[in-house]
């Protein structure tokens, strides 16, 4: 972490014993083509973490309605599918949703026009939502299950209407720091479902430590990127105080 705040500040090709210190790094995120790529990463992952927050609810809530044994399993299979290598999920992703994929040829098959959904947000948001919704489950599953349901019950006694009782007492965040964070910072579902022109903040850092080189811009990103976290981590405490970022 120091190294990356060293880097940040400083220009390239320095040594030890002569540090030349620089604020241009950080002033080079605010051209036009770097702010694009920012804009575009917080769009897609505030999208990412909307609909992952409403399917992750709604399957974390039944599940947590069940016996404790019943818990277990279904929320194994919910875990299951992060045993596989990402890339090999993403790959999948891609032989459904390609021009000649399955789903376009199931609906050729039903005699119906095939869609364009690869190297769109579509397929980008697709495959972020089922890589990340079980960073999602688990957190507010966890909050749930100990949630004692009886708290609810108080809320209608108190004359708490159904939606006042859900926000106040059930409705919980768990996990969307996470899974923000995640979605915002992948590289690797982006460059293959979203195509080599599709960049995000994650390519960007990855292109300027691999491919350009640039360490100091590539740390002033990553240092930026931090500050947001923690800002927006912030905000959610006091949004949910009972928020924990889903660690």
């Amino acid at each position: 972490l120091l190294l990356i705040v060293l880097y940040s500040v400083t220009t390239g090709g320095n040594s030890l014993v002569n540090i030349q210190f620089t604020g241009e790094n950080f002033k080079k995120i605010f051209e036009p083509v770097y702010m694009n790529v920012f804009i575009r990463s917080f769009k897609l992952g505030a999208i990412t973490t909307i609909i992952s927050l409403i399917i992750g609810y709604m399957l974390a809530y039944v599940i947590s309605r069940f016996s404790d044994k019943a818990q277990n399993i279904l929320i194994l299979a919910v875990t299951i599918p992060t045993w596989i290598n990402m890339l090999l999920r993403t790959y999948a992703w891609i032989s459904l949703l390609s021009d000649n994929g399955i789903i376009n040829s199931l609906l050729v098959f039903l005699g119906l026009d095939p869609v364009t959904m690869m190297y769109t947000d579509f397929s980008v948001i697709i495959g972020l939502v089922c890589d990340l919704l079980p960073f999602m489950v688990i957190p507010i599953h966890t909050s749930l299950a100990k949630m004692d349901h009886s708290l609810i019950e108080a809320a209608y006694d108190l004359g708490a209407r159904p939606v006042t009782a859900f926000w106040k007492v059930t409705f919980k965040l768990n996990g969307t720091i996470m899974v923000f964070l995640l979605s915002i910072s992948s590289f690797v579902i982006p460059k293959l479902l979203g195509g080599g022109q599709y960049v995000l903040i994650g390519n960007l850092i990855e292109e300027q430590f691999i491919s350009v080189g640039d360490w100091n811009f590539g740390s002033a990103i990553s240092m930026l990127l931090a500050v947001a976290i923690l800002i927006m981590i912030r905000i959610m405490k006091k949004i949910d105080p009972d928020e924990n970022g889903g660690a």
